[in-house]
């Protein structure tokens, strides 16, 4: 692609100080551009290098490098002062020449970066219809069933989550501790799809890609939130900037592109109104809303007029599964689905949600849920010749920690218990034991209150590593420990701390579990590695487990 189309792109935008672009730009006009990227180790000849203020340093130091590997244009968020010169000088290598690259200074380096990402792909997702998938918890789970409902309907779908990408019947690995992808990788999955006849694109959009605008650029056309719960405020500073960040997907439908017969439309969760995050959601511009609640609709304010509302009623849930009817302005739509856990309810609503939206037929969204059947590291049960049931699950905030271990708790007891169920409390058919850690450089705010989380619902605890990385672990674990000793837990009685993850989790299964016993392994769930220091290593909890099962159970000598 030609340099000149892409500066189009910063300049439609209005992403770049068009003053400052410098006059001799028609020299450079007929420029092909081999590659749009914001990594010097990834830049090819041809390239086009975008640099922009990083958590630790500024990518603009790595524009020599850049240069050196080829890059033949530069997009800096830095004032050309720092860089010198509006023109930067590439040695030729071999050649003895000298010849000047343009560098164009914008106001945002990220979202350049995203904008000038669309344009070399040729802006993909205007050929797509575009769901995005928000919140704190469920995200994956919700994508994963959107997308079964519309490939019940008969329509072609690629999805990117933090687990994979789907593109044409192929999964495509995302990488480790992936959030959202970044805006080159993203819009080279959207393009991927186009090329393989997709209609759909569904895109989980994690508060990060939010925030660091790599979804900006895409034109979504449906947005839908999970909840908004406290998470990542390590990142955001504050649950509302945290909350903010969650709702640029419902500010990107009155911004983006519009398509044929493709209406803009909000998916919204009533019962996550605490902090006001359904009024706040519900004020953004979109041309259809729809409300959805797992709640006795009674229990519903109908504040919001002229929306779509969706309510489960007659919701059991057993071991095998969930039964629910959800009402609707069309009937009622009765569903199956072999997701294990009560708050499986929302997640189901808010793909449901999606649909609607879309107009999807019934029997088609019934099919969609009712093949959604387990989800890589969400409530994920490890088979085996065991007594007892072990669910690795990718709980790593309180409210999904609270919620899985609700759900074991349901498991163990054949029937709901009250919440708190205290030391010795534990049904004659088994007990709850939890495995869990905090991850290090993130919310530090959560750690004691999941402690208090799970000595409160579990009968025991077993604290350990979740990607300390340069942190403490042992500063880590003694704030869970704060929250363990809040509600009365007592160490090497009730809880126990086993630094090492393996070590961990081989504790729970062959010292601690016992027949009817649920062991749930929370914090990692999909993610293949471990960070320790500022080094990933290979990691699975699942392999853990089965390592730990395959080997003789503990005997007390």
């Amino acid at each position: 692609m030609q340099l000149v189309q892409l500066v189009r792109a910063l300049s439609s935008y209005t992403l770049s100080h068009l003053d400052s672009m410098p006059a001799q730009l028609s020299d450079f006009a007929a420029l092909d551009i081999t590659r749009v990227t914001d990594k010097s180790q990834h830049v090819i000849p041809g390239s086009l290098f975008v640099a922009y203020p990083g958590l630790n340093v500024d990518g603009a130091q790595f524009i020599p490098d850049a240069l050196q590997r080829g890059a033949v244009a530069i997009v800096s968020q830095s004032p050309f002062s720092i860089l010198r010169s509006p023109f930067s000088e590439l040695q030729s290598p071999g050649s003895g020449l000298r010849s000047p690259v343009p560098v164009f200074r914008v106001s945002n380096g990220r979202s350049a970066l995203a904008h000038l990402s669309a344009a070399y792909y040729g802006y993909p997702s205007r050929n797509l219809r575009v769901i995005g998938v928000t919140g704190t918890d469920g995200k994956t789970t919700t994508s994963t069933l959107i997308e079964n409902i519309l490939l019940a309907a008969g329509h072609t779908v690629g999805t990117i989550t933090t687990v994979a990408a789907h593109i044409g019947g192929q999964q495509v690995d995302t990488g480790f501790h992936t959030t959202t992808p970044d805006a080159p990788d993203i819009q080279s999955y959207l393009a991927r799809m186009v090329e393989r006849g997709a209609e759909y694109a569904v895109v989980e959009s994690t508060s990060h890609g939010l925030d660091q605008r790599r979804l900006d650029a895409i034109d979504f056309d449906i947005a839908v939130v999970t909840n908004i719960t406290h998470e990542h405020l390590d990142i955001h500073g504050t649950w509302e900037n945290y909350r903010d960040a969650k709702a640029q997907l419902f500010r990107f439908l009155s911004s983006t592109a519009r398509k044929p017969r493709t209406p803009k439309v909000a998916v919204l969760n009533a019962d996550d109104n605490t902090r006001g995050v359904l009024d706040y959601l519900a004020a953004l511009p979109c041309d259809e809303r729809i409300i959805y609640t797992a709640l006795p609709i009674e229990n519903q304010e109908q504040k919001i007029k002229n929306a779509v509302r969706l309510a489960a009623h007659s919701i059991t849930h057993t071991p095998s599964g969930l039964k629910f009817t959800i009402s609707t302005p069309f009937g009622d739509l009765p569903i199956e689905s072999p997701l294990i856990g009560r708050y499986n309810v929302s997640n189901i609503l808010a793909a449901v949600g999606a649909a609607v939206g879309r107009r999807i037929p019934f029997d088609a969204i019934a099919q969609g849920v009712r093949i959604t059947h387990g989800i890589a590291g969400r409530m994920e049960r490890i088979p085996g010749e065991h007594p007892f049931t072990v669910i690795v699950d990718f709980a790593h905030t309180p409210f999904a920690l609270e919620n899985a271990l609700k759900t074991a708790r349901e498991l163990v007891s054949g029937a709901d218990e009250p919440a708190n169920v205290g030391r010795g409390g534990a049904s004659a058919r088994g007990r709850v034991i939890a495995v869990f850690g905090c991850a290090g450089l993130r919310d530090v705010q959560k750690r004691a209150w999941m402690g208090e989380i799970s000595g409160t619902l579990a009968d025991l605890t077993v604290v350990t590593a979740e990607d300390p990385r340069t942190e403490s672990l042992s500063a880590i674990n003694a704030l869970i420990q704060k929250g363990l000793h809040k509600v009365g837990r007592v160490q090497d009685q009730d809880y126990f701390i086993v630094d090492d993850r393996g070590s961990a989790i081989e504790f729970a299964l062959n010292r601690l579990a016992r027949p009817g016993d649920v062991i749930m392994i929370c914090g990692k769930g999909h993610e293949l590695s471990m960070c320790f220091g500022t080094t990933e290593y290979p990691w699975s909890d699942q392999d853990a487990a089965r390592k730990a099962l395959a080997s003789p159970p503990f005997t007390p000598s």
